[in-house]
């Protein structure tokens, strides 16, 4: 199931016409019976109005987070700024868009986000790896994932976590590799759940963390 909450009704209205096909959808117009609504089920989507009353702003998005991590959260705001949207993914959000977002984007945006990427603007995406990063190495994430989680890779999925450590997408990795991009959404599948991180930008930054021991014994 897919959540809406929104206040405002041409938006429900639009949100729902584009979700046509992707199951079943609920809508929901205040905070309060949006956390009711996650109390009884998980959805696997929620669109959430960044203005939707009673959500007190990426406060309540970190809260709704924590309540139900299982959902993937996708906010919608207009201007909003760069240091809040940092603060939403590091929150872990999986997408944010403005609210006025045509029905066709709306439709690319939820097929992402359900083949687990991330709809994230490339302007602010070397920022929030330089952030996130570094609270990786502050708690001793990266030895762990060396010493640990690398050897359950393949040898195929550790190419694959390479390329996207460099910053490669599916379609260059694709076309790095000989395979198709059906392939590599199924391999980072499996590589999202061996190595424990929900996806690409997380993968991208344990692989960075991981490499530089190793830059450093070099150098």
């Amino acid at each position: 199931m897919i959540l809406i909450a929104t206040a405002a009704s041409d938006l429900t209205a639009s949100w729902e016409q584009a979700l046509e096909g992707f199951g079943g959808v609920l809508a929901v117009r205040q905070y309060d019976s949006l956390k009711q609504g996650l109390a009884r089920v998980t959805p696997r989507l929620l669109l959430l109005d960044l203005s939707l009353p009673g959500l007190d702003g990426p406060r309540g998005v970190a809260a709704l987070q924590r309540m139900d991590p299982a959902t993937r959260i996708v906010v919608f705001a207009n201007n909003i700024s760069d240091e809040t949207e940092i603060a939403l993914f590091k929150f872990g959000v999986r997408g944010c868009a403005r609210r006025d977002i045509q029905p066709q984007q709306l439709k690319r945006i939820v097929a992402a986000i359900e083949q687990g990427e991330l709809w994230i603007r490339r302007a602010i995406t070397p920022r929030l790896m330089d952030e996130l990063g570094a609270r990786f190495r502050d708690e001793g994430h990266a030895a762990r994932f060396a010493g640990e989680r690398l050897t359950g890779l393949t040898e195929r999925e550790r190419e694959i976590a390479a390329l996207i450590g460099a910053g490669e997408s599916n379609k260059q990795i694709a076309r790095d590799l000989c395979i198709t991009e059906r392939t590599v959404k199924a391999h980072l599948t499996g590589i999202f759940r061996k190595v424990g991180v929900a996806d690409r930008v997380r993968l991208a930054i344990r692989m960075a963390a991981r490499l530089e021991p190793e830059r450093e014994q070099i150098n």
